[in-house]
């Protein structure tokens, strides 16, 4: 049987590529990975005594949509967050937000769009499940770059109106992974503005919104209910980094009455709802902001070792939200690839190319000359990790 060309036709995953990458390269030193978004820092002390306080309900069927609790909570922290109230039949749980930005594309596009094939807009580079998305529906997956040019966040309000006409959603993160750019309120007032002449949603993937710099990031929800446009918007959250719990598989998206109630009645086939132990952790931990300050303080010292040891180094741009450096390679090595060839051969230090995470466009690839590294380890080896790195990619700058 034949594999659907739609599916055959996609990128290996960043990973497996890695690998194939680096197979037979042996890394110098002691190896280092800064590679993939997992959060290192502890988990929240609460997590262990409320599993194991909730170990017996392991044995109930949980609701697929989340508890009265979880919802309750996860509609308080946006009151609180967003100042936003958002009661909870427009709220529905999820296991993390991969799911939900995928299972939502299923939900929620139109087979057709303006008389023909619905389009997908992908920011480029792109966490990789939007495009898995468009293909599952069969939806054009429009890729829009998003450089230093443009600030590193995509202007869709560039492209053709007529293929607007076509779009049913856009994705967008922010902070952006892997720039680390924030949409401002007036780029989300544009970007909705444009949803509403154009008839499009808005998947607003706010999974790193927790991790900034020095101001909250604005939400999409929150400014499209400002705007009177509430349902244009799908926000998708999780505790994977903001409470360092990405084993947890726990998130939710939020937005308007039908939308939820499309993506809950999906789930109900499909989806598998969150045991009641997780979700009485979750509840928790979108209860408490401590745990959270704590994180993102250490997040904080993280950005000055990476401004002080990389701050004068050619192209560095300094993330305003989230735990990753998207870092220019420097013309005499060449793309990305060569740059982790390079680092892991000579450094011990394990990158991602940034093609890995992009496509290429009549544009060109925004991702081909860049690496993402995570900045997912205690401030003391992430220091001498970008030092070793700094010493192999940047020695004649």
């Amino acid at each position: 049987m034949a594999i659907p060309e739609r599916f055959s036709n996609l990128p290996e995953y960043a990973f497996p590529r890695l690998r194939t990458l680096l197979a037979g390269i042996q890394p110098a030193g002691d190896p280092v990975v800064m590679t993939i978004g997992e959060p290192r820092h502890g988990v929240p002390d609460f997590t262990g005594p409320i599993m194991a306080a909730s170990v017996d309900q392991f044995g109930k069927y949980p609701p697929n949509e989340g508890t009265p609790e979880l919802l309750d909570a996860i509609s308080g922290w946006i009151a609180r967050r967003h100042g936003l109230a958002v009661e909870p039949a427009r709220i529905t749980a999820l296991n993390g937000t991969r799911e939900g930005l995928f299972n939502a594309a299923l939900a929620l596009c139109p087979e057709t769009k303006a008389g023909g094939r619905p389009a997908i807009l992908i920011p480029n580079p792109f966490y990789q499940v939007y495009a898995v998305a468009a293909a599952a529906v069969g939806a054009e997956a429009v890729f829009v770059n998003a450089g230093p040019e443009t600030g590193f966040l995509p202007q869709f309000a560039q492209l053709d109106p007529a293929l607007l006409d076509r779009v049913a959603i856009a994705y967008l993160c922010s902070p952006a992974n892997p720039q680390g750019s924030v949409a401002s309120e007036d780029y989300l007032e544009e970007l909705i503005a444009l949803a509403e002449r154009h008839d499009f949603l808005i998947f607003s993937d706010e999974c790193y919104s927790e991790i900034w710099r020095d101001t909250p990031p604005p939400g999409a929800l929150a400014v499209a209910t400002r705007m009177g446009l509430a349902d244009r918007v799908v926000m998708f959250n999780s505790l994977s980094k903001r409470s360092n719990l990405p084993g947890l598989r726990s998130g939710f998206a939020a937005g308007g009455r039908e939308q939820i109630a499309q993506l809950r009645q999906l789930r109900s086939y499909s989806g598998a709802p969150l045991p009641l132990p997780v979700q009485r952790v979750s509840a928790h931990a979108w209860a408490d902001e401590a745990h959270v300050d704590e994180n993102r303080a250490l997040y904080h010292a993280k950005y000055a070792v990476a401004d002080r040891v990389l701050g004068n180094m050619p192209g560095y741009q300094s993330p305003a939200g989230g735990f990753f450096l998207w870092l220019r390679v420097p013309d005499a090595i060449g793309t990305g690839e060569d740059a982790a060839k390079k680092l892991w051969a000579e450094a011990g230090i394990q990158v991602l190319p940034g093609a890995y995470l992009s496509r290429d466009t009549d544009q060109g690839n925004p991702g081909e000359r860049y690496i993402r590294v995570a900045l997912v380890d205690p401030a003391g080896p992430t220091e001498a990790a970008l030092n070793r790195l700094k010493n192999c990619l940047y020695q004649g700058d």
